[in-house]
């Protein structure tokens, strides 16, 4: 992209965690806030200047995600949230929240969706890998202007369901 985006994509595994710095940049993910204490990988993350939430205060989470993430947009960064608050099963996605569709409408920037079937490789709390092919699905970006983020949420979450079942 040409300009900063919310990257809203599924989450399987840690593979994709790792892959979309490469593909999106310069970004920022979001990520609970736990993350930050484990030894070596959580030291490395706060290099990347995340914002972490805590999830165990939704509120105050909405807000630090509201107000840190268009600051980042502002400033040139995309971000990248994973909708669906934690890694999920292949084949069973999570509901999706709105929180990266209501960053995306208030800094006026654009969703980028992304869908992959990573976890058929790289389950969810596994650090076993299997062989196979992960396909990665980028979708044309979708502008917010004068969408609500209830729509766009809708939107990116039955576009990634439709995107799973073909691959």
């Amino acid at each position: 992209p040409t300009v900063p985006v919310v990257v809203l994509s599924n989450h399987q595994s840690q593979w994709e965690t790792i892959l979309f710095y490469k593909l999106v940049f310069p970004v920022v993910p979001i990520l609970k806030h736990e993350l930050l204490n484990i030894p070596f990988w959580g030291w490395a993350l706060r290099f990347q200047k995340p914002i972490a939430i805590d999830r165990s205060k939704p509120g105050e989470a909405g807000r630090s995600l509201l107000i840190q993430g268009a600051d980042r947009i502002r400033r040139g960064y995309s971000i990248i949230i994973f909708p669906e608050g934690t890694r999920s099963l292949p084949g069973k996605m999570k509901r999706f929240s709105r929180g990266g569709a209501k960053l995306a409408v208030a800094a006026g920037a654009p969703i980028l969706p992304i869908a992959h079937n990573a976890g058929d490789c790289w389950p969810p709390r596994s650090f076993i890998k299997y062989p196979g092919v992960i396909r990665v699905t980028i979708g044309a970006p979708i502008e917010t202007l004068n969408k609500s983020d209830a729509v766009l949420t809708a939107l990116v979450e039955t576009w990634i369901a439709e995107q799973l079942q073909r691959s």
